[in-house]
């Protein structure tokens, strides 16, 4: 797997190795952007090998050892506040790749923002007083705006992730044991924003529901860390109260974690309704 570093016509950085593949934005004076995106580009080569390196060890469920490269560290202590549930390590990849690709952007430069995309799962930068807007999309397969995030500087979230059934087979990278279409968590970092959002997908469930169609992960992945655990292939269509049910049964656990401090909130999107769990009206219409 060769690593692919290339600067798209509209300015961003591309970053691509294997299964990690970063969209990168910069703002601030252009000599500033030029050094931050040299630094990206020059960090970016060594993340693959040391993840692959400890990647057995990802790959166990926690509790487990801390393992030893930055962003596996990363992933773990994302992780860990979850591990009295089912959760490896590799639930908090994409954004720990992230986070890591965004640390080497920053490092000693003057942005006023930047953000790092890997495969939805988004780490950005703010300076005081600057803001993002960032779109969800809950269904890959049918991809349209549904709404669109203000991402505040003087907010504590600086991670978004969105996971899902959504993901797998329609352009996405995950596996869920839950019915949600889409997840989308904003955390403190993208590391933690992508593991709520796997767990959160996965507590968005209606057990033993006929309409829901589950295999082992290891069918359709042989390698996957959820091994023989099933996994939502489809759901058919479901009654409102049904609906209503699977949301409101992840909404509940999000507004926990929020009051913990987990997360800064969550949105759920299921067949077509919207549940959130957000302090504020940071969610609104396309």
């Amino acid at each position: 797997m060769s690593v692919q570093i290339a600067r798209l016509a509209d300015g961003r950085l591309h970053l691509q190795h294997g299964p990690i593949d970063c969209l990168c934005r910069a703002w601030g004076a252009p000599e500033e952007v030029e050094g931050a995106y040299a630094q990206a580009a020059a960090a970016f080569p060594a993340m693959l090998p040391a993840l692959c390196a400890e990647l057995p060890g990802l790959r166990a469920p926690l509790p487990s050892p801390p393992p030893r490269g930055a962003i596996a560290r990363a992933m773990h202590a994302a992780c860990a506040p979850f591990a009295d549930r089912f959760v490896t390590p590799m639930a908090a990849v994409a954004g720990a790749v992230a986070d890591a690709v965004l640390a080497a952007l920053c490092a000693g430069r003057r942005l006023a923002r930047a953000f790092v995309n890997n495969g939805g799962d988004i780490a950005f930068h703010l300076a005081p007083g600057e803001r993002l807007r960032c779109g969800l999309i809950g269904d890959l397969a049918a991809p349209m705006l549904d709404g669109v995030f203000t991402l505040h500087a003087n907010a504590p979230a600086r991670g978004l992730a969105t996971s899902g059934r959504a993901g797998k087979g329609q352009g996405g990278r995950s596996f869920s044991l839950g019915i949600a279409d889409a997840v989308s968590v904003l955390a403190r970092n993208a590391a933690s924003a992508d593991a709520c959002a796997t767990l959160l997908g996965n507590a968005c469930d209606l057990p033993g529901h006929p309409a829901v169609w589950r295999v082992p992960a290891c069918d359709l992945e042989p390698d996957s860390d959820l091994g023989a655990r099933l996994v939502t292939r489809a759901v058919t269509p479901l009654a409102e109260a049904e609906i209503a049910a699977a949301l409101d049964a992840g909404r509940r656990l999000a507004d926990a974690w929020r009051a913990r401090g987990l997360i800064a909130g969550a949105v759920f999107m299921l067949q077509g309704r919207l549940a959130t769990s957000l302090p504020t009206s940071e969610l609104v219409a396309p």
